[in-house]
């Protein structure tokens, strides 16, 4: 009989000690989502690395990409595209990321506190209510999580992803406010001498086409050809609208716009902000066919 209650006893314990450890686990993650369920990432610059909760990384992200002046559904709108761009890296199990804009700019507290100096605690508390009032939002098109780019300031009209970074179905959208902006049209003069050490030794440049949005497709340096983004990454230009004027030796760089055109203006979204417009509709403007959910 023992035997029979001890054969009995210990599975209906286990049992027992089994739901009260599951039931205990699933109340702690619910009510802990961030220490758990929130992804981590690792943050890289070229000294240090170090690991991060996804929000604590947004935080250091918009304090980067985007003035801190600018109105709050525009930074609003900045931590989602952000959070968005951050949550595709790490779907494609990329876990590290570096501080510069070839993954996304960011910086540390420290680095705020020099940034803003005496402005330190008020901006920067206004960044963390910020980021955390949209706290796990990611936008998806097509139920997916897609390459959020984003940039300072346009020509007037964004540029389609498969033109500038040859994939995702970003397209082009009207911005005419970014004419408005101190970062729209700036004139910067070249020696000759200073582009052949880029470009090599060449008789003329010539621009050669345009898209219908006045972005420079193709430009000619003699014989050789190049299209507009690759003339614009040699030569650190500020925009793909550019003219390009020549005196002597003396070559006067004119752009329109400021950073590759892809996905949401922040020039543009501070003027919506400013007009009224919420986060969600700047993120559908500049995102077409989106969604706007919780990871």
């Amino acid at each position: 009989m023992k035997k029979l209650l001890s054969i009995l006893v210990v599975p209906i314990l286990a049992v027992m000690l089994y739901w009260f450890f599951y039931s205990f686990n699933e109340s702690f993650k619910k009510d802990n989502k961030v220490s758990l369920d929130t992804p981590n990432i690792i943050v890289k610059n070229e000294e240090t690395s170090e690991l991060l909760n996804i929000e604590d990384y947004i935080i250091g992200v918009v304090s980067c990409e985007m003035p801190a002046l600018y109105h709050e559904e525009a930074l609003k709108a900045q931590a989602i595209a952000a959070r968005t761009y951050a949550a595709d890296m790490l779907s494609s199990n990329k876990k590290v990321v570096l501080t510069d804009t070839s993954d996304q700019c960011y910086i540390s507290e420290e680095e705020r506190k020099d940034k803003w100096g005496n402005n330190f605690e008020k901006y920067n508390e206004k960044l963390k209510s910020i980021v955390l009032s949209t706290k796990e939002m990611i936008m998806k098109k097509n139920n997916q999580l897609f390459k959020s780019f984003y940039f300072s300031t346009s020509n007037g009209y964004t540029e389609d992803s498969i033109s500038v970074f040859n994939q995702g179905n970003l397209i082009s959208v009207e911005s005419p406010w970014d004419k408005d902006s101190k970062n729209y049209l700036v004139t910067t003069d070249y020696k000759k001498s200073e582009l052949e050490k880029v470009l090599g030794k060449f008789g003329s440049i010539k621009i050669i086409s345009r898209d219908q949005h006045n972005h420079v497709t193709k430009v000619k340096v003699d014989d050789k050809e190049y299209t507009g983004v690759s003339f614009r990454k040699k030569l650190k230009l500020r925009s793909t609208d550019f003219d390009i004027k020549v005196n002597n030796d003396i070559y006067a760089i004119t752009t329109r716009g400021y950073g590759h055109g892809v996905g949401m203006s922040q020039n543009g979204a501070n003027y919506l902000a400013n007009n009224g417009y919420s986060y969600k509709e700047i993120l559908e403007y500049y995102y077409k066919d989106i969604t706007i959910e919780k990871y």
